[in-house]
């Protein structure tokens, strides 16, 4: 990046600037290709909206294609219907073409000529000869539903035909050897697919993998799922904080903080890996930011909810889809620790199998599904629409008809995902965990921030190392406290209200009397408020001397007679006592 407007996003600059430099050189490539932001604003379709229209568009997408197809969509939604994503996937697949043909003109103006690739030469008789030896083992192998068997017949067959080959043929290296065996369960796997209609688990191409899952598995946490679906489980928590642990984020448009996070880690354990635990990898990265934005469309907003949300999804076991079983757990653990989140959100990954002319799509795909299919779509939202879509392929592109089909597939698995998430938990709780630290708010006089405040800090700073709160106050005069619990809270809301407290004309209060005069006597009702007794309100009779009635020191009952423009407070002890008569 070295230059930013703030007003166009460098992502799609940088995708245009990656096709352009590979049609201009020496390297083969398939495209040229290109990618707009779509958004939906006012009911209709936006290109390339600019920031502030994005701040009323119910619609972020990313949209990148070629000529003929759409290549890559990524984005979120709040809860459109698949026909409106469609639709917007595809205007923004419709207005990329002239960065087409921009880009052929540049490359018939620039462009040097292409290096000619040869295809490696497939040796057939090798191919044939390892699907002879391993064919058997290898249908064992693609229709064994357990991953880490599946894995371990695979393994086990490998050095078999190895050794099997040498003694025939020592001059055939190992690399095409294995390669052959990759090859032969990528096409065996497929075929079983296509030619059979039989999934590695013995599925159908649209059934769900068995699902579990509960909530408060953790005692102490504010809020806690555990999700399984097949041999991909999670167990995701959610934290709540107050505004001091938002995240603070520099990034080219400036300062800004984040009130929501969402993190997901994989780790090595999860997929029988041994590895070192350093940083989140890219793929960590973007799996959290994909169940981010599924999740953020439905939290609510943060009047209704001022709390700082931080949801951890800990995958520990995954053959497809930990992300979209992180939106689950995450959607379950935020309803668990009493957020009121608009509506459940689940997510499913779809996958493809294209040959020639056949077209299957995959629901709920598991990991060889992925790695061996044409595509990896996985879609989120509630039961009333898309929240967040990602979509990477492996083929030329996909067709209308194709992302149509793969949108609806994936929204009745997502509705019966759901289905089996209400078993556990149908609603957010009434009210937050015991543990759960509570938010108090009350608004006082601008002018009384001062007090609450002190000399240096010294009234707040106090307050908050006393109960152990953390307290807030804004310009406006609005006090948020956030307290460990209710009762600490209740206690320090009180304190502050006795500190910022404002005289009321008509009210009682039992207050010191600060200093004498000859007229009367002022009386100190809140803390640095005080008002004058004139010596005819100080009791129901002739007084001669204010000190035949009060000293200083003294603590007395007063009722506010008024309080004029300047300020000053009238006080009575004679109407306390007539009333106390009365009554």
């Amino acid at each position: 990046m070295l230059s930013a407007d703030k007003e166009n996003d460098p992502d799609l600059l940088a995708m245009l600037g990656a096709s352009c430099a590979l049609e201009l050189s020496h390297i083969p490539f398939l495209g040229p290709i290109a990618g707009v932001r779509v958004g939906f604003v006012d009911g209709g379709y936006v290109l390339n909206p600019t920031p502030d229209q994005m701040q009323n568009s119910s619609l972020d997408l990313i949209v990148a294609g070629s000529r003929k197809a759409v290549v890559m969509v990524e984005g979120g939604a709040d809860s459109l219907s698949e026909e409106l994503v469609l639709d917007g996937i595809f205007f923004g697949h419709q207005a990329l073409q002239p960065l087409l043909d921009l880009q052929e003109e540049l490359r018939a103006a620039a462009g040097k000529p292409k290096m000619p690739v040869a295809p490696k030469p497939v040796n057939e008789s090798l191919g044939k000869r390892v699907e002879q030896l391993a064919f058997g083992l290898m249908c064992r192998a693609i229709s064994t539903a357990d991953k880490s068997e599946r894995q371990t017949l695979v393994q086990n067959l490998e050095p078999m035909v190895i050794e099997a080959l040498a003694a025939e043929s020592p001059e055939w290296p190992q690399a095409e050897i294995k390669t052959a065996l990759k090859e032969l369960k990528k096409r065996m796997m497929r075929d079983r697919i296509v030619k059979e209609t039989a999934r590695i688990d013995g599925r159908r191409m649209d059934e769900i993998r068995p699902i579990e899952s509960e909530v408060a598995v953790l005692p102490r946490v504010h809020g806690s799922a555990l999700f399984t679906r097949g041999e991909t489980q999670v167990i995701v928590t959610a934290t709540l904080g107050s505004g001091e642990d938002e995240q603070r984020v520099e990034s080219l448009d400036g300062m800004a903080f984040n009130p929501f996070m969402l993190h997901y880690n994989f780790p090595p354990y999860c997929v029988g890996e041994v590895r070192f635990l350093r940083g989140p990898s890219r793929r960590d990265i973007g799996h959290g930011a994909l169940a981010a934005r599924a999740i953020r469309a439905v939290l609510p907003d943060r009047e209704t909810f001022p709390y700082t949300l931080r949801i951890v999804s800990e995958v520990t076991e995954s053959n497809g889809s930990s992300s979209m079983a992180t939106v689950c757990g995450a959607s379950m653990a935020l309803m668990d620790a009493g957020v009121p989140i608009k509506k459940p959100v689940a997510g499913v990954a779809m996958g493809l199998i294209k040959d020639k002319d056949t077209v299957i799509v995959l629901s709920d795909i598991l990991g060889d599904e992925d790695h061996l299919g044409d595509m990896d779509f996985k879609v989120c939202g509630t039961d009333e629409g898309v929240t967040a879509l990602q979509m990477d392929i492996k083929i030329e592109g996909v067709s209308r008809e194709i992302m149509g089909s793969a949108l609806e597939q994936a929204k009745a698995g997502r509705l019966h995902i759901l289905g089996k998430m209400r078993e556990a938990i149908a609603a957010p709780r009434a009210e937050l965990p015991a543990h759960a630290p509570k938010l108090f708010f009350l608004q006082i006089n601008p002018d009384k921030i001062r007090d609450l405040i002190g000399p240096g800090g010294k009234m707040i700073k106090g307050l908050s190392a006393e109960f152990g709160v953390k307290i807030d106050v804004e310009d406006s005069g609005k006090v948020s406290v956030f307290a460990p619990d209710g009762s600490t809270g209740a206690a320090v809301t009180e304190r502050i209200r006795a500190v910022t407290e404002e005289a009321e004309i008509g009210r009682v209060y039992t207050g010191t009397v600060q200093k004498i005069v000859d007229f009367g006597a002022f009386v100190e009702i809140l803390p640095g408020t005080d008002g004058l007794v004139h010596i005819s309100e100080l009791a129901n009779q002739r007084v001669e001397q204010v000190t035949d009635i009060l000293h200083e020191g003294e603590t007395v009952t007063v009722k506010v007679l008024d309080i004029d423009p300047r300020g000053k407070i009238r006080l009575s002890m004679k109407a306390v006592s007539i009333e106390e008569e009365g009554a």
